[in-house]
């Protein structure tokens, strides 16, 4: 057996259809019960148990009981980066496993990635932020500039308290729709937060989308004034 990481590992956990289907339902950041999980997947719950078991045990999912219930969540923000990584590989390639619905203009537009925003409102909000000089960029590596921090603290959020955390302030995490990145860390939770707290937007009951008020969406874009190209096909 070759050293180093086991990828196969996490490989198989991951390309099972029923674990896949899981996974995907967990990137809205709640926490689901197993009975949620296996709809989701389209199983029995005896067969979704085994299913997060093998889970857990690869490290992609933990669990926290309250009172009678287990709920499920994704393991950390990697695992979230992970699964939204791959979604991103995954339509870039063409693998995708149905036709566009009518929910997908909502996914696209905007949605929750485990706990910050993504699609184009989160394209668009990290763009805006780069150009304006608020994130300075060195590859796929950013940093939040000295008069960033004031401009961010000028939208309502202060950032001293952010970089004490464990987590990357920000972070690059590409978007599957978009097939460009969006911010991840604990400035893009902070400032999804920000949003739903304000009142700008909630989100759905049916999926992922995040869907803003029409004066959500006003405050939005003119705090994040940029025109964007379309992405190449």
């Amino acid at each position: 057996m070759k050293e180093g990481p086991d990828i196969a590992r996490i490989g198989t956990l991951i390309g099972d259809p029923a674990r896949a289907n899981m996974l995907t339902a967990l990137m809205g950041g709640q926490a689901l019960t197993a009975t949620e999980l296996a709809q989701a997947a389209g199983v029995t719950l005896q067969t979704a148990s085994s299913h997060l078991s093998k889970l857990e045990d690869g490290g992609l999912i933990s669990q926290r009981k309250q009172g009678r219930h287990r709920y499920f969540t994704l393991a950390d923000g990697a695992a979230g980066t992970l699964l939204e990584n791959i979604m991103g590989f995954a339509a870039s390639r063409g693998h995708l496993r149905h036709q566009p619905g009518p929910k997908d203009p909502a996914l696209r537009k905007a949605r929750i990635c485990y706990d910050h925003l993504a699609g184009d409102y989160g394209v668009r909000m990290l763009d805006s932020f780069v150009s304006r000089g608020v994130i300075r960029t060195d590859g796929e590596n950013l940093m939040v500039t000295e008069q960033g921090r004031v401009d961010i603290g000028q939208i309502g959020i202060d950032v001293a308290p952010l970089v004490s955390s464990r987590r990357p302030l920000c972070k690059s995490c590409l978007d599957w729709s978009e097939r460009r990145s969006h911010l991840a860390g604990t400035l893009g939770k902070a400032l999804l937060s920000h949003f739903l707290e304000k009142g700008w937007a909630r989100r759905s009951s049916e999926s992922r989308a995040v869907l803003f008020t029409p004066e959500g969406e006003r405050k939005f874009l003119s705090l994040f004034p940029l025109e964007r190209p379309s992405p190449e096909p």
